[in-house]
Parts: structure tokens; sequence; C-alpha cells
């Protein structure tokens, strides 16, 4: 089977071998297990691999190097506008070529393959929508057209929409998903963890603005000053690094607050196993993986009511939703510190939940979608 990958992800090429954002690329993987060529629509950027990114394990991979676009700014809009023409071609190409077109969306290159999958009503296609689906979420004109487009079942036909939570009103094609990080064999006992000596918090993800950081370490600032004993770890890299730096030295934090940057899963796992939350203020979500993978490891999350987030908590039974208002989420945070029978319950019914989604449940049911 030759499967083509329509994606926005940058890829890096490094010694006959392609290299992208590791959670990405794991999952197509998975995805490469049962094909025999695997054709990926992708831009290529110039510069050096860092420690999330990793190579494809499929051997037969035919890449199509397109050009990345951006519809931020007038002028970047008006320089799309030249390059839709020849990307679309190029997504064309791959697509005549395949026997299963799988489209990664929201994206500028996302949007485009939606359109071009129209010409193709006959072949099987896949989209993975790894954004937030609520239609009542505020999002760009470009998300709510690529939404329009993936559920309009005249335009898209013979396409699964595999979308993160339960929504109503859905068209026929919309499939409930989910993804994964752990197998089967990762699952353990929970680790007994004291509220007694020091608590640790956990943030993974980007330093920008959308996952919110800024919050994170103003909260557990709150609670330190309540005084608990308390530590934040934030893995992760990004354009707001400067700005969390000196909001930590300006008040004093730096051996409360550690700004770890980008580690390979293993450092990260080991992270979550010794923390008691994990948290992420994020503004937008699709699936969170960081939520997700906390979860199994016994870290009670802690997040914002977006997305399936909600599902994901079961409305707070399994964790903390934010309010994002200090003092309230301090004072939610201190009913659980000071429980110690509600804070095992809700790590045990994070943990339970969560280790249903192994990576072998994933690609089962990623098996069937290709062999449908």
């Amino acid at each position: 089977m030759k499967l083509a990958v329509i994606t926005h992800v940058p890829h890096i090429q490094s010694q006959n071998q392609y290299f992208a954002y590791a959670p990405y690329v794991r999952e197509m993987n998975i995805w490469g297990k049962y094909l025999d060529v695997f054709i990926i629509v992708a831009p290529i950027i110039q510069t050096e691999k860092t420690a999330i990114d990793i190579p494809y394990s499929q051997e037969r991979i035919k890449f199509i190097e397109i050009q990345s676009i951006s519809l931020l700014g007038l002028k970047a809009v008006f320089t799309a506008f030249f390059l839709a023409p020849k990307i679309c071609w190029q997504i064309y190409k791959a697509m005549r070529q395949a026997d299963h077109i799988h489209l990664r969306c929201p994206g500028n290159i996302g949007l485009l393959g939606c359109l071009v999958q129209i010409l193709f009503p006959g072949k099987p296609k896949t989209a993975k929508y790894a954004g937030n689906w609520d239609p009542r979420a505020k999002q760009p004109w470009s998300y709510h057209l690529q939404k329009w487009i993936l559920s309009n079942t005249f335009l898209t036909r013979n396409m699964q929409v595999l979308v993160y939570g339960q929504w109503e009103g859905c068209t026929k094609n919309i499939k409930p998903f989910f993804t994964a990080t752990y197998s089967e064999k990762d699952k353990m006992l929970m680790k007994e963890l004291d509220l007694k000596g020091k608590i640790n918090f956990i943030f993974v993800g980007t330093l920008s603005s959308s996952k919110n950081p800024l919050y994170a370490i103003q909260l557990v600032e709150a609670l330190l000053k309540k005084g608990y004993d308390l530590t934040l770890d934030l893995y992760g890299e990004g354009i707001e690094r400067s700005v969390l730096v000196n909001y930590i030295e300006s008040n004093g934090l730096e051996k409360i607050i550690v700004l770890k940057g980008n580690k390979n899963q293993e450092r990260v796992k080991k992270a979550y196993q010794s923390s008691h939350f994990v948290i992420l203020p994020s503004k937008s979500e699709g699936w969170p993986k960081a939520i997700a993978e906390g979860m199994f490891w016994g870290c009670i999350p802690i997040a914002t009511v977006v997305s399936c987030v909600p599902f994901m908590l079961d409305y707070g039974e399994r964790g903390l939703l934010l309010q994002m208002n200090l003092e309230q989420d301090t004072q939610q945070l201190e009913t659980i510190l000071n429980n110690k029978r509600a804070f095992n319950s809700k790590r045990e019914k994070a943990m339970e939940w969560s280790q249903k989604y192994t990576l072998d449940v994933f690609e089962d049911e990623i098996r069937k979608l290709l062999i449908q």
C-alpha cells in the first residue's frame, strides 16, 4: 500500500533520513508498519535536529518537498496566493500515486489538501484533525473552512475524519479518536507520593503564550506564598523563554522553578513519575498529550476548559479544571493538597482512565482504518 500524508510539519533531512517533531513521527511510524511506500508531502527546513526530532522508521519513503505558507499578514497572504497553485499541483501528484490519502489538519497545507482531495472521491482517505473540533471555539477562518470541507459529505467522500472528543451535530464521517504515548508493557502500579514533603509540579509543552506557562509559574508562586513546599519543572522551548526567565529571576524563584528545555521522551517520563501534578493552562488544545501522559503515571492533571479536556478530566473528578482566576485556582489546589484521600482518589482515577489509551489500542485502531 502507498500512503500519501499531506502535512505542514517541517522536516529536517540528514544523511538520507527525514526527521520531524517526535510525537508526530512516532504516530506516523505506526501507520508506516502497514505500508509499502510512504509518500510524504511536507516542507523541509535547513536547521540542526534537536532532542525532540526523530526519524521515520519506514525505509521506503518518497519525499515531496513543498514550501511552507502563512496566512498571517497581508504580505504572507499575498505570497501564499502565488505559491498555492504549485503546492496544490504537488499535492495532486502525490494523491494520484497513493492508495490511501491522509491529511494532517488544521494547518495551511492541510487546507490545500482538503481542497485537492475533492478531486479523488473514490480513494480511501483519512484526516487527523489534531486541533480543537469544538464548533463553538474561536478559531482562525482557515480552521473553520477546513472543518466545513471535512464535514461536507458531498465534497469530502470516502473519508474518516479523526477528531478529539464527541460533539453534537457531527456528520457521519466524523470519528471520535485519541492518541497515545505508552504501551501496555509500560503500565505499572501507582507510585506512593506524600503531600507532607516537597510537592512537584511539571509543565510539558512549547514555551509560548498559547500554552500559557507563565500562569503555571504564577499558580505555583501563589501556593509558595501560602507556605507550601513546591517545585515546578518546565520542559520545552519557545519564544516566551526570556519572559519566563525574567519573571523567575525578578521574583526570586530560581530555586523553585526550573526551565529544563527540550528533553527526550525517557527523561520526561521519569519526570512525570516523580511529579504530583501536571499543569497545562493552554488557550487551545486538541488532545493535550502532556496531560494524558502525566495521568498515565498518576499525576493529577490541571488544565483549562478547552476542547475535550473536560471529558479527559471527567469534569473535575480525575483532575482540576482551571478557571484562569489565580485566587480561585489556588483555592482549588489547596483543597486537594489538604485532603490526602481526595488527592489519591483523583490520582487513581486519572491513571485508570489514561491507561486505557495505550499504543497497542491505538495501533489496532489505525490498522482498522487502513484495511477497511
